[in-house]
């Protein structure tokens, strides 16, 4: 393990499970003061508690834009600067065309759009010139997901919100990319495939369509998000790197 995150600060959004959980851990175990927020109380302090290192937790919906003020108000009181920002609190639900009503839409598009959006706008006066912001978008932005169409919209616009800002922050070296992971075994994931014997069959299904013959691990989105936040990354700006066996490729 290096320390290429040493003295740094580094802000996750949602941080306690998955691959936010995952990517939290391993900042932390780079030497990183990692901040990471979450909805519910129990599941950060347990992710506090699995995280290790300097690590902070901040309750809060990145939707809500008094929750993200919240969160950089504790940055504040603890550091004059982040370093890193990974935009990564998100979710969906399934919703075939014909049945999404008004409240899927806003639900999504608040949580994955807007809350990107201004988690990344409000840590702007903190954030660092030459410092590093790194969106979660999703494979589900360049392929066709029966019945996942607002999901997939708003991935498609996380992706575009990097291509765009790097021109905006270009002045101050400030690089954009986003990470787009394939079928990651998460929580999250199986609540969305239903659960029990059935995540697990459409897990196995999807794993057979990947070139890699299995699906991802949050580990190794992990470690992609670190790459692109780092200085090894110092010359990689407003790419979207897939990260899900050749899922997409083909």
């Amino acid at each position: 393990m290096t320390n290429r995150f040493e003295n740094k600060t580094v802000v996750v959004t949602g941080g306690t499970s998955g691959i936010g959980l995952a990517t939290a851990k391993a900042f932390a175990a780079e030497g990183a003061s990692v901040f990471i927020t979450g909805r519910r109380r129990e599941a950060l302090d347990a992710a506090v508690k699995e995280i290790g290192g300097r690590v902070t937790a901040v309750q809060g919906d990145m939707s809500k834009l008094a929750d993200i003020d919240r969160l950089y108000d504790a940055v504040q009181q603890k550091h004059s600067h982040i370093d890193v920002v990974f935009a990564n609190a998100g979710g969906g639900e399934f919703a075939p065309l014909g049945a999404i009503t008004e409240e899927h839409y806003q639900k999504t598009f608040d949580t994955n759009v807007k809350g990107v959006l201004f988690t990344v706008q409000k840590a702007l006066p903190l954030l660092r010139d030459g410092g590093s912001i790194v969106l979660t978008s999703s494979t589900t932005g360049v392929s066709g997901t029966p019945a996942f169409s607002v999901y997939s919209a708003t991935k498609a616009a996380v992706r575009n919100f990097a291509r765009n800002w790097i021109l905006d922050l270009k002045d101050r070296r400030i690089r954009v990319n986003a990470i787009s992971p394939g079928v990651t075994e998460t929580a999250g994931l199986n609540e969305l495939f239903g659960g029990g014997d059935q995540a697990d069959g459409t897990k196995s299904y999807l794993a057979g369509l990947i070139p890699a013959g299995r699906i991802g691990q949050p580990e190794e989105i992990a470690k992609a998000v670190l790459f692109l936040a780092s200085d090894e990354a110092s010359f990689v700006n407003g790419v979207e790197l897939f990260v899900d066996g050749g899922q997409v490729q083909i």
